[in-house]
């Protein structure tokens, strides 16, 4: 899977970073079957990757129409929810946020593609509970997150993008520690095989008759040899390493790559902290 965005390029600690971009450049597609992968992990995992609560159909069928009309196509799932339908159809992960008991809270998500939780872990949760594991996350970004939940409005889509490094091409992740467990058997010299840059690529738009808001989730994975290829995107992956903040470093576990990272950067003449070879 080629790298299409490259978040290290922007920053190296947690943004915000919502942008407004055109409807039509909402979903990206670029997966010519999801159903062929997203199938299998629903029978065999339905727990990890779909959840709903009652009363969130009405937000489903919204935000289903809106995949639909994205896609230019009638959306087939039997008696599937609303929402489980929609994601067989795109490579996203879809989130329906809804504000309950003045929170905005998960009320249905298919995950397919989760990076170390799981949907049985969030459903229900409010956008706070779900952060808290960001460092500072109330501290510094939570007030501004709920405010811009609240003043979405109708046709607007906001996206942002977030980056880490992991030890697996799977997309499928909800579990970080049998991944984590498998760093000391790399071999420092397929480090840029054996390492990936695992991007994620967020949009949201509000639901205008029901009110709620639809979350999505694309995840893109790139072996850092491909990096290679690509002489400024590598430095910027270089500079976003060195430059990380330790907030950012702890949350995203950086430090168990760094020996491994280090090594594959020396290797191409760049240094790995800043001013540093």
């Amino acid at each position: 899977m080629s790298l299409r965005h490259a978040p290290f390029e922007e920053a190296a600690d947690f943004t915000i970073g919502l942008r407004p971009i055109a409807e039509a450049d909402w979903l990206e597609g670029g997966e010519a079957d999801p159903a062929a992968r997203k199938d299998p992990l629903a029978a065999a995992h339905r727990d990890i990757v779909w959840g709903e609560t009652e009363g969130s159909c009405p937000g489903q069928a919204e935000a289903a129409e809106l995949v639909a009309a994205a896609l230019g196509a009638l959306l087939e799932g039997g008696d599937l929810p609303p929402l489980l339908a929609a994601a067989r159809r795109t490579p996203d992960d879809l989130v329906l946020m809804e504000k309950t008991h003045g929170e905005w809270r998960v009320s249905a998500l298919s995950l397919c593609a989760p990076t170390f939780f799981t949907a049985h872990e969030v459903l229900g949760r409010a956008l706070g509970d779900i952060h808290r594991p960001v460092q500072g996350f109330e501290r510094r970004f939570l007030t501004r997150v709920v405010r811009i939940f609240d003043g979405l409005r109708p046709g607007l889509v906001l996206e942002r993008r977030n980056w880490s490094v992991v030890n697996s091409p799977e997309t499928f992740t909800p579990q970080s520690a049998p991944i984590r467990a498998r760093i000391g058997d790399i071999d420092p010299a397929r480090a840029g095989a054996e390492l990936f840059v695992r991007v994620e690529r967020q949009t949201l738009r509000r639901l205008p008759r029901t009110g709620g808001a639809l979350f999505t989730i694309r995840v893109w994975l790139s072996p850092l040899d491909e990096l290679a290829g690509d002489p400024p995107r590598l430095a910027a992956f270089a500079r976003a390493w060195g430059e990380a903040t330790a907030d950012f470093r702890v949350y995203k576990r950086l430090e168990l790559y760094d020996g491994l990272v280090a090594g594959f950067l020396r290797g191409h003449g760049l240094p790995t902290r800043p001013g540093k070879l």
